[in-house]
């Protein structure tokens, strides 16, 4: 199937790189090149433009979508946990602005053997890197009903992660988990009727919970943020669009730190720690879809845009 995929605020994470025609800008999430296409559409001959993602999909159509461009753009396969080095490798200290578009693509959703989707029967994977060793199959069959009630819990925010985590193990010892409609069905008899039938598929936010745990979502995105900052120049800008709220969570609470990071007591006169601002919180609010956006793209209902700016205070 083709990679088709709908940039989620394209024009307003486009607008808020204020994009330069000689600068270098990085998509640590490219995808099907959405974003990228407009970034590199301002770009001039002196502009640079670098993409990553994990999904060898992603990287066959966007090194397509992108050729246009020459060789001003640079595709790799990598996680954006690795950016540094990935930059470094390419000769780049420092970039002008860095983007994340956080979640699943739509391709993924919607190619049903990725095992990504509840709506679909496929078997049990969610690897975003094919690579990978570990898949969802794994982690489902392998992880003690208490790693499982953790991830459940933890990352899907699911009120009944006990029932589940439980209901998993015992039929399991009876066969392995191997199917996406397998869980479902598990999932589906660990609820009563009401959360059953109520709004929203039922198996929603465990899914999402086995996903996040068998990419490792939050923490390399924990891990990435502030090495990002640090990549930046001066007044570069960090995008991060975020389509849950463990993420946005994480996203926040690290852009106010890397603005405010004085650890003093809120009685000192003067900070004497000696931690100094990274720079500026652009969005006090996220920005959130239009209203014309959510009607047209479902997908874009949940996220959240937030924009960091570097501030070179002094020399780090």
């Amino acid at each position: 199937m083709d990679f088709q995929h709908i940039s989620v605020l394209r024009d307003e994470t486009v607008q808020q790189l204020q994009i330069r025609p000689d600068g270098i800008y990085v998509d640590g999430t490219l995808g099907g090149a959405g974003h990228a296409d407009e970034v590199c559409r301002r770009l001039g001959d002196g502009g640079r433009f670098v993409g990553i993602d994990q999904d060898d999909e992603a990287i066959r159509v966007s090194r397509e979508r992108l050729g246009k461009y020459g060789e001003k753009v640079s595709v790799i396969k990598s996680n954006f946990v690795h950016m540094r080095d990935v930059l470094q490798e390419l000769g780049i200290d420092q970039v002008d602005g860095i983007l994340l578009d956080l979640g699943v693509s739509s391709y993924q959703l919607d190619n049903a053997m990725r095992g990504f989707s509840y709506r679909e029967d496929a078997p049990l994977d969610m690897r975003m890197d094919q690579e990978q060793t570990q898949s969802a199959k794994d982690i489902v069959n392998g992880y003690s009903e208490a790693e499982l009630y953790r991830v459940i819990k933890e990352y899907g925010e699911e009120r009944y992660a006990g029932r589940i985590a439980a209901n998993i193990c015992a039929a399991r010892e009876k066969k392995p988990v191997e199917t996406t409609w397998e869980l479902v069905d598990i999932i589906r008899r660990s609820m009563p009727a009401k959360a059953r039938n109520g709004k929203g598929h039922p198996a929603k936010r465990t899914f999402q919970a086995i996903r996040i745990e068998c990419n490792r979502e939050l923490e390399v995105l924990r891990q990435s943020l502030d090495d990002m900052i640090c990549l930046l120049k001066d007044q570069g800008r960090l995008c991060v669009i975020t389509f849950h709220s463990l993420e946005d969570r994480i996203v926040k609470q690290n852009f106010r730190r890397n603005e405010n990071p004085c650890t003093c007591p809120p009685d000192f006169p003067v900070c004497v720690c000696g931690k100094v601002s990274k720079g500026k919180v652009i969005t006090r609010k996220p920005i959130l879809p239009s209203d014309e956006e959510r009607e047209a793209n479902s997908r874009s209902q949940s996220a959240k845009l937030r924009v960091f700016e570097k501030r070179v205070m002094e020399e780090e």
